[in-house]
């Protein structure tokens, strides 16, 4: 496992940024609320108003006096477009970056498959993903009790696990991308992850649209849906699921025969 240990220690420091932020942003979210709550009468009528706005966030089904309701848009969003990018971008230059930065040669004349780089590589990212979700997860769970709200636990619980599967979707996505590149790419991670999260608008907006939840993984962690229903959408889920394995599928038969410089 010592090519783990090295990808971790190489991504030590973007890690515990993300990290940090995210759960600076979503402390600050949590410690506005007992602030704003005896003000979200007004607000629930002003976004209640708002059109294809309000239903693009699913704020037309939530109560933002309660504290559910408020994390599920405002915590929701920090949670999807901070670990959708951060996983992205963890994945998409794992693999590539070897090229990019001219080690491939030392790394694949050592007595190790190439099958191996990738297993570790992946294993890799799945460790630094799952560590920042429990770390978030830690960080809502003790901003909340130190507020002195009550718990949800199991919409917390069932919205924090939707963006962790999310997370390992996008990053089994861009790490299939990653064996195509020659160059590491912070563009085309990001640009994958919101190209999936404006997918989700789209379809919360348009009807017509609807089918795209079906391919974006924002489609099942959307909160107003999580919190309404108390479950994840076992279909969507599938099909994120299977999407992220496709993903690591094709990383494994790519970078195998890749003609690596």
């Amino acid at each position: 496992m010592t090519l783990v240990r090295h990808e971790l220690r190489q991504g030590k420091i973007p890690f515990l940024i993300w990290t940090a932020s995210i759960g600076f942003l979503l402390a600050v979210c949590i410690f506005l609320f007992p602030e704003m709550k005896g003000q979200m009468e007004s607000v629930n009528d002003v976004f209640a108003s708002m059109g294809s706005f309000t239903e693009a966030f699913g704020m037309d089904r939530l109560n933002f006096g309660t504290l559910i309701g408020f994390y599920a848009v405002e915590c929701g969003n920090v949670l999807g477009l901070g670990g959708a990018f951060y996983a992205a971008l963890c994945a998409v230059g794992v693999l590539s970056k070897e090229e990019k930065d001219k080690t491939a040669e030392f790394l694949l004349t050592h007595p190790v498959s190439r099958k191996k780089v990738i297993t570790e590589k992946l294993i890799a990212v799945l460790i630094q993903i799952t560590a920042m979700s429990i770390i978030l997860y830690a960080v809502s769970v003790g901003s909340i009790a130190a507020v002195g709200e009550a718990i949800p636990w199991k919409e917390i619980s069932l919205l924090h696990f939707a963006y962790y599967l999310l997370q390992i979707e996008l990053a089994g996505i861009c790490f299939g991308v990653s064996s195509f590149l020659c160059k590491g790419s912070a563009g085309i991670g990001l640009g994958i992850a919101a190209m999936m999260y404006f997918l989700n608008l789209i379809a919360n907006i348009a009807d017509v649209a609807e089918f795209l939840k079906y391919i974006t993984p924002f489609g099942y962690c959307e909160g107003a849906d999580i919190v309404s229903s108390g479950s994840l959408d076992p279909a969507m889920v599938a099909i994120g699921i299977g999407m992220g394995i496709c993903g690591i599928v094709i990383a494994y038969l790519k970078y195998t025969k890749k003609d690596i410089r």
